[in-house]
């Protein structure tokens, strides 16, 4: 293929440790710089296209401004999700002072799997490794999951199982961009079919598993198949809670978890009219800020005096509140819905106090509940049924669990929790996968989860299921702001707002363990940046 190359720096332009974006022709790279010696991949993160050189570089790796995604400068290389493609990576060549880099005419920066780990479905042999592994469920964990284990090496079949009747997509979308038309259905899915088939990966959509039987290692399912793994990893996520209250089997009482339950909920607003959301929760909050934006008149019905406020804190919580109000968002909080009204469809929503709130449509958005009822022979938590896994996610044998379903424990504070975020998923996905294969790599990940409500977004690292203190650099109100939630002289997360290079400065902080302490936040005179 034809090559283009350029200048894009002089060798003293940068020292070790340092990276910019150049440009060679029309195409953007990131160059940087380590133990004298200069590398260049694509400029743009894998995920949602950010700009890396926003980001920090922590050794080899570079950290996303936006999602914290890391990638090896030195190879292009994904380190961690939640993009799946690694970068591209150019040749680059010194000459006297000058930093000289190609790239081919045709390059979109990017790159899919090694192709070591690529066996197309003509020169696939399934005899070469008899064995089958089965993933149930095809979200962040499943499709992480799949494509690590062809990149490990793993020549066997792979099974993705989901009852969905779509191939892999970004969930997260769902009520965000794609809610709001600012992604098309053509750019959801994760991968497209011919990918799924060079990387014989078979996926199999409108399954429903009954039964896993994990002595007897064999599936069942609800229509009469069945199916026997030698390996299982099971990441069927979460089942939207539903309430149990007069009227709740009416029309247009929906809920926002999958594709077919965004494209209802926009189907069900084309009058416009008066929605309710039921629960103040993320995907609820999210949902609100959908609705009011496609034009309806938007009430949300929460039991909580704050929205996120057992999660953010009630000063971050009344500043969602507040940004939902000023786009004509309405709250009923410290409420309950205890009835539904209507003929065929909802038309009302009946209060604890006797209040009616008319409603066109009504969005429950009340928390999810692991999807793992039909699991025999596994360790299932009594509190929520979620499963509960060891340090590399192992479940039992044989048998790993990732995701929203998987109770872990948490490496930094030795607590059992359970995270719902894709990236966790992701990163998830692919340690168990790791350890399908026979690595023996423990689950160490951080937490992150994102929002973006109105034009209000909002990044969470790390888990703090309660805390001492929250201190706060910056202004909360101009919604630009790092909150440090503290608990026994430690930073357990950080929430943050228009700070997005400090963000990934934080992440690898907390990564390696190196977080700064509390008494130096308290001081304020620490460079994050510097520090990492």
């Amino acid at each position: 293929m034809k090559q283009i190359e350029a200048v894009v720096a002089n060798i003293n332009d940068l020292n070790d440790g340092q990276m910019r974006q150049v440009s060679v022709g029309e195409t953007e790279i990131l160059l940087s710089r380590i133990d004298g010696k200069f590398y260049a991949v694509g400029a743009h993160c894998s995920h949602y296209k950010a700009p890396l050189a926003d980001g920090v570089l922590s050794g080899h790796n570079v950290v996303c401004p936006w999602h914290n995604a890391y990638f090896d400068v030195t190879t292009g290389d994904q380190v961690e999700p939640p993009g799946l493609d690694a970068l591209a990576c150019y040749k680059v060549r010194i000459e006297g002072e000058n930093v000289i880099v190609s790239v081919p005419e045709e390059t979109t920066g990017l790159r899919s799997l090694p192709p070591q780990a690529s066996p197309a479905m003509a020169q696939f042999n399934p005899n070469a490794d008899g064995r089958t592994f089965v993933i149930l469920g095809a979200g962040a964990a499943g499709v992480h999951a799949a494509e690590t284990l062809r990149v490990a090496g793993y020549q066997g079949r792979i099974v993705m199982i989901t009852q969905d009747n779509k191939l892999p997509y970004d969930r997260t979308k769902l009520s965000k961009d794609y809610f709001i038309g600012k992604t098309s259905s053509e750019e959801m899915p994760l991968r497209s079919p011919d990918f799924f088939k060079e990387q014989a990966i078979e996926v199999l959509l409108n399954k429903r598993v009954e039964q896993v039987q994990t002595t007897a290692k064999a599936i069942t399912f609800s229509d009469g198949d069945s199916l026997t793994y030698d390996a299982l990893l099971v990441a069927t996520g979460g089942k939207p809670r539903q309430l149990d209250i007069p009227g709740a089997d009416l029309q247009n009482i929906l809920t926002l978890r999958s594709f077919d339950d965004a494209d209802r909920i926009l189907t069900a607003i084309k009058q416009k009219g008066q929605a309710v959301v039921i629960g103040s929760s993320f995907i609820g909050m999210e949902t609100a800020s959908g609705l009011s934006q496609h034009g309806l008149q938007v009430t949300v019905v929460s039991p909580d005096s704050v929205p996120f406020k057992k999660t953010l804190g009630e000063e971050i919580g009344k500043i969602f509140q507040q940004v939902h109000e000023e786009n004509g968002v309405s709250f009923k909080l410290g409420r309950k819905a205890v009835q539904f009204e209507g003929s065929d469809k909802v038309e009302a929503v009946i209060l604890d106090n006797g209040d009616r709130l008319q409603a066109d449509i009504v969005i429950i958005g009340v928390g999810v509940q692991p999807a793992t009822d039909f699991l025999k022979g596994v360790d299932l938590h009594p509190k929520d049924g979620s499963v509960v896994v060891d340090e590399y996610l192992r479940a039992g044998d044989h048998i790993y669990a990732a995701g929203d379903i998987a109770r872990y424990p948490d490496w930094r504070t030795n607590e059992s929790i359970r995270v719902e975020h894709w990236r966790v998923a992701a990163q998830q996905g692919r340690i168990a996968a790791n350890n399908m294969v026979g690595k023996a790599v423990k689950f160490r990940g951080l937490p992150l989860f994102w929002t973006m409500q109105f034009n209000f977004p909002l990044r969470y690292l790390g888990h703090a299921q309660s805390w001492d203190e929250i201190i706060v650099d910056g202004d909360l109100q101009k919604q630009e702001f790092i909150a440090f939630y503290t608990k026994n002289n430690q930073v357990l997360a950080v929430a943050t707002s228009h700070r997005d290079t400090e963000t990934a400065a934080i992440s690898e902080l907390m990564r390696l363990n190196q977080m700064l302490t509390v008494e130096e936040l308290r001081r304020g005179t620490v460079d994050l940046i510097q520090r990492q």
